[in-house]
């Protein structure tokens, strides 16, 4: 199972096509989604909670810290935070567990899981890029939102396949989400 974690920054289009490509490739799927990330959907995608929902196998609330998730107990393969947030960032680099997002992030890298951290936040001031170390130490990937262009896109969809691609890679998942370069 891929846990998907969706904060409260600009971006959400990127967890929602994650999460249909995980679905197309038949890979069960559990998500998590902040209150700001809710705000967020409906602002950038005019999405709700009920749409996400639709296209994953299993949802967990945010503020449950009960939830199955946040025990190392629980099996699953890995974490995708896409967007994460500076706010989220800042709470998994420094051990903050308050919510069930931070939780599972704790659980990912203490049980040395799949972590991925896709930060959507420009520019960075040194404290994000500190935050981002500390994950990477701890054996995180850190997976900035920075789509490249050799593959001649046409459309937002195909700047944001771009990015999935690249964390599908990162997960190990063969793709043919974007061009390659040849």
């Amino acid at each position: 199972m891929i846990i998907v974690a969706i904060t409260g920054a600009s971006g959400v289009i990127y967890s929602l096509k994650l999460l249909k490509a995980l679905q197309k490739l038949k890979i069960e799927t559990g998500v998590i989604v902040s209150d700001p990330a809710k705000i967020i959907l409906d602002y950038e995608l005019n999405k709700n909670i009920e749409d996400v929902k639709k296209i994953a196998d299993y949802y967990y609330e945010s503020n449950d810290l009960t939830a199955s998730i946040n025990s190392g107990s629980f099996k699953f393969d890995s974490l995708v935070i896409v967007p994460c947030s500076m706010k989220t960032l800042s709470a998994i680099a420094n051990g903050y567990a308050n919510n069930a997002i931070t939780r599972v992030a704790d659980v990912a890298l203490k049980e040395k899981r799949n972590t991925i951290i896709v930060p959507r936040e420009t520019p960075l001031r040194t404290v994000h890029l500190e935050n981002m170390v500390k994950i990477s130490k701890e054996g995180g990937i850190i997976l900035p939102a920075m789509p490249a262009f050799y593959h001649n896109p046409k459309n937002i969809d195909e700047i944001c396949d771009f990015l999935v691609g690249k964390i599908l890679d990162s997960l190990k998942i063969d793709n043919n989400e974007f061009k390659r370069w040849k």
